[in-house]
């Protein structure tokens, strides 16, 4: 492994984290809390000098296939190990009341990061405790996450050369992000316009109607597909205009980027074409006509149920996790359609996790040239996206993508009940977290949301893991233990 490299591209991410503490410094200086915000922010600036300039200076950059795997694993490892930092040192140095440990703080960073949105905290201290620069900051971590941090490092360095690609195949291991142009550089640029464009304009239309600041915070979790939010409950009239502008970016967020570059561009064949796109909206209006199925045959949840369909289903299938009631018992069939739709996820390329769309398509493809093959052993099919053959070796990859899946699923139920959860809450938290969806509303009992501050450390690292390989596409982390791998 090339130390020099590692520590360059991990200078250039901390020094990137340095840049956007300027937000929370700002809020801490009109908050009087500068101090400990303001020694974060140092942190970050002098430990990337140190990295980047310093010991991984004359780096060679180029990457092997090994090592981009090696490389990929450490920066989601070390980053949020870093992005802990302004938790534990803010909740030491102030007298706000509110207290987070070391595992604590990881959990929040991990968790924020790879945009799951599962907490510790709670209500209090989100309206009490809880710095303004704080909930920024954890904003952030979702927001530079969203798109991924090797594509945060291919948007910063232009001295990868072919290692560029290496990595960011690396952390699209488990599926087929197709680019915006043929170099991958200018792809990545593409990614990062349309990321910010629709950040933006999300910000804008809430702050129409809402606290600027609040806006900001939402607007990043929403279209990261993260799901931190700023306030306990965001909304609470469902006539409110919030509710429908956070339903469409979180919708939206769920597209893959190469469709809304399209959009943006007014390229509306293309967009037209998308078979995964038309799936993706169809799984949507099926799951709302679900949920509101669900809501009348469980009698009812106190509130009206197209908006609160609209909401929900939007927020689970772009695997966001917004809940706009915490203290609501939901239906056991909306808690199995929520189930459902977590796993699925939205379509492949997009800010949000679980299996993807796209990966459903091909297996069901798949499974019918299959069956078909069993009446008539001649018959010679192909597997088709969007027109397109789908090579063999993916398919494979696929397969291999959702056995891990399932595996990783059941280890992670069978290590919670081992911390002494129960069997239904085990499952419904690992696949949660697994699919990047954190908070839930299936996990707790009645169906409201999981507090995960009164787990123990055992059972956050258990989930840290889960998270880290449903954001990683689960290969590239198990590459990195992988003999084979090793050996070559």
């Amino acid at each position: 492994m090339n130390v020099k490299l590692l520590c360059r591209m991990l200078g250039s991410l901390l020094l990137l984290m340095a840049l956007m503490m300027t937000g929370p410094v700002v809020l801490a200086a009109a908050d009087g809390a500068l101090l400990p915000v303001a020694a974060s922010a140092g942190v970050f600036l002098l430990a990337g000098l140190l990295l980047a300039s310093l010991v991984g200076r004359n780096a060679d950059h180029t990457v092997s296939d090994t090592a981009s795997y090696h490389y990929t694993l450490l920066i989601w490892l070390l980053i949020p190990l870093f992005g802990a930092l302004p938790y534990v040192i803010v909740s030491r140095w102030t007298g706000s009341g509110w207290h987070a440990g070391l595992a604590d703080a990881l959990f929040e960073s991990v968790s924020g990061f790879t945009t799951t949105g599962s907490t510790i905290m709670s209500d209090a201290d989100l309206r009490e405790r809880l710095p303004r620069s704080l909930i920024l900051w954890r904003a952030e971590t979702q927001w530079m996450g969203g798109l991924g941090l090797v594509l945060l490092l291919v948007a910063l360095s232009r001295r990868l050369r072919q290692g560029s690609a290496k990595l960011y195949d690396a952390e699209f291991s488990g599926t087929q992000q197709r680019r915006l142009h043929p170099r991958l550089g200018r792809s990545v640029s593409r990614m990062w316009q349309i990321y910010i464009v629709l950040t933006a304009a999300d910000a804008l239309l809430l702050s129409l109607w809402d606290d600027p600041f609040v806006a900001v915070c939402m607007a990043m979790s929403t279209v990261s597909t993260g799901g931190f939010s700023p306030v306990p409950v965001f909304v609470t009239d469902y006539s409110s205009p919030q509710l429908y502008v956070t339903t469409f970016f979180m919708l939206a967020s769920g597209v893959n980027v190469a469709w809304l570059y399209n959009f943006f561009t007014l390229r509306w064949r293309r967009v037209g074409r998308s078979t995964e796109l038309r799936l993706y909206l169809v799984v949507y209006a099926v799951g709302v006509a679900a949920t509101v199925g669900a809501i009348w045959a469980g009698g009812g949840i106190g509130v009206p149920w197209l908006p609160f369909s609209l909401f929900h289903v939007a927020s689970t299938l772009s695997t966001t996790g917004f809940y706009t009631e915490h203290c609501m018992p939901l239906p056991l069939g909306v808690q199995a359609v929520t189930f459902a739709l977590m796993v699925v996820g939205p379509m492949a390329g997009s800010t949000g996790g679980g299996l993807k769309l796209r990966r459903l398509m091909v297996l069901v493809q798949y499974l019918r040239n299959y069956f078909t093959r069993m009446i008539h052993p001649g018959a010679v099919f192909v597997v088709k996206v969007d027109g397109r053959v789908v090579e063999p070796t993916y398919v494979d990859k696929i397969f291999g993508f959702l056995f891990l899946f399932i595996c990783f699923l059941l280890l992670g139920a069978f290590a919670l009940c081992c911390c002494g959860l129960g069997l239904a809450e085990s499952f419904a938290l690992s696949a949660a977290n697994l699919s990047n969806l954190g908070p839930s509303p299936v996990v707790g009992a009645a169906g409201m949301p999981f507090d995960y501050a009164a787990l123990g450390v055992a059972a956050k690292c258990v989930l840290m893991v889960l998270m880290l390989a449903g954001r990683l596409e689960v290969f590239a982390l198990l590459a990195v233990v992988s003999p084979l791998i090793r050996r070559r």
